[in-house]
């Protein structure tokens, strides 16, 4: 029994090695994607393109001007000398934001009456445009702070309130430390799946289906021994990305790489069983691709979290989530990266990972069978 199973896995292997695509697909992919998705899967927002406008011209609007040029979060690409000149930036997009300084903002600093700063921004990518708001605001406000001070030092000391913040998991606040776990997760779900829907379709095609019929292979046999090439390689993709990860993205690893394993292996389940549900269902290597592509794989990426917080989602929406795996692999992969958590504190997840994969891959293994052509 084991015999023939082996030597099913060594036909599988000898097929895939025999390909030269696939190895583009399964060794080389992942690591390019990862590396692309990983500098721009972010949502940081830096270097905001900014216009200043200064009508003032005095000590303290070039130091408040020194101030945003010294800040990494904006990138000054103009000084006006009017207001009318903004809007030929910020339509043609070279500016997202604008600030113009009044022509008596000095005089009124130096006698500590109050006065105000216009600020205009272009809100097409109002994402960026809270973020970039956000980022104006705490600079003026710790400017504005500063000039407290330095008028009364004594009566700031006593007034200003110094909340001290920490932020636990992923404390530098980079959203690649966020996204790269998931982009993990999504090109493991990508690549088994994609590989495997193909498994017997590409039997049927090449008319090699019809001797495995006669061959003395049990039902399980046949798809383990289908299943289990990939299942190599989904671990050695998983070996792969996460060295990209670690070491070349230097994400923080705080948890257990062994628990990740198991993890992925729960997770590796669900996507080869997916897989193998979609090459029962298809004809062709490029149907069983479509399929897996469009009925499958871009609605868990959409319906995960991964892109969209499920908390935004409309209320109707939000159950259907429940469905998709790739939605608790993503609080586990993360959970393991950034916070450290084991699987007392995830098992919730890990169980329904582990309920949807025996689900999806006993359905399939019902809809196969030794005559599927």
């Amino acid at each position: 029994m084991m015999v023939r199973l082996l030597h099913l896995i060594r036909k599988e292997l000898l097929e895939l090695r025999q390909d030269p695509r696939l190895f583009g697909v399964v060794i080389l992919a992942p690591i390019l994607q990862l590396t692309v998705l990983g500098y721009a899967a972010t949502t940081d927002v830096k270097d905001v393109p900014l216009v200043i406008v200064d009508a003032d011209r005095s000590t303290q609007s070039r130091d408040l001007i020194h101030r945003f040029e010294a800040s990494e979060n904006f990138k000054i690409v103009g000084l006006l000398g009017s207001t009318t000149e903004i809007d030929r930036y910020l339509d043609r997009g070279d500016a997202w934001m604008a600030i113009s300084i009044p022509a008596d903002y000095g005089h009124r600093i130096a006698s500590s009456r109050s006065t105000s700063l216009q600020i205009v921004a272009d809100g097409t990518d109002s994402n960026s445009t809270t973020v970039a708001l956000g980022y104006a605001q705490t600079l003026i406000g710790g400017y504005v702070q500063d000039l407290a001070t330095a008028a009364s030092p004594a009566g700031a000391a006593e007034e200003m309130v110094r909340p001290e913040i920490r932020v636990w998991f992923n404390p530098r606040l980079e959203s690649r430390d966020f996204m790269i776990p998931g982009i993990v997760a999504l090109l493991l779900l990508v690549v088994t799946t994609n590989l495997s829907a193909m498994a017997i379709v590409r039997e049927k095609e090449v008319g090699t289906l019809e001797q495995l019929n006669v061959t003395p292979l049990a039902r399980w046999e046949l798809i383990a021994g289908k299943l289990l090439p990939y299942a190599l390689i989904g671990i050695l993709d998983v070996i792969l990305v996460l060295v990209v990860a670690i070491y070349w993205f230097e994400v923080p690893m705080l948890g257990s790489i062994p628990l990740l394993f198991g993890m992925c292996l729960i997770y590796l389940m669900s996507t080869l069983g997916l897989g193998l549900f979609v090459s029962t269902i298809s004809q062709t290597q490029q149907q069983a691709m479509m399929t897996a592509i469009f009925f499958f794989l871009v609605p868990m990426m959409y319906l995960s979290g991964f892109i969209f917080p499920i908390e935004n989602m409309p209320g109707w929406i939000q159950p259907l989530t429940y469905l998709i795996p790739l939605r608790y692999f993503l609080v586990i992969v993360r959970g393991i990266f950034l916070k450290g958590v084991g699987l007392e504190t995830f098992w919730p997840q890990a169980l329904a990972l582990f309920t949807w994969g025996a689900v999806v891959l006993t359905l399939a293994t019902l809809r196969s069978s030794k005559r599927l052509g």
